[in-house]
């Protein structure tokens, strides 16, 4: 997604939960304060942190139950 946001030349990205295993927007690592990169977009994370971590770990029990059911 990084690359991507880079190539577009988005200005502003805005998400609310944060990944700690493989995020690359200020959690592992921050590749849009990179200046060896030539785009930097402006970041603002963690906007309703909870409610969007209690989405997506409600998303993948839910994709976790289908598989082990089918």
């Amino acid at each position: 997604c990084t690359g991507a946001i880079m190539h577009a030349r988005i200005a502003r990205v805005v998400f609310g939960a944060r990944d700690p295993k493989t995020g690359v927007a200020g959690s592992v690592l921050d590749l849009f304060a990179e200046p060896r990169l030539n785009h930097h977009a402006t970041i603002e994370g963690g906007l309703l942190a909870d409610e969007c971590g209690a989405m997506l770990s409600s998303f993948f029990a839910g994709r976790r139950g289908r598989t082990m059911n089918a």
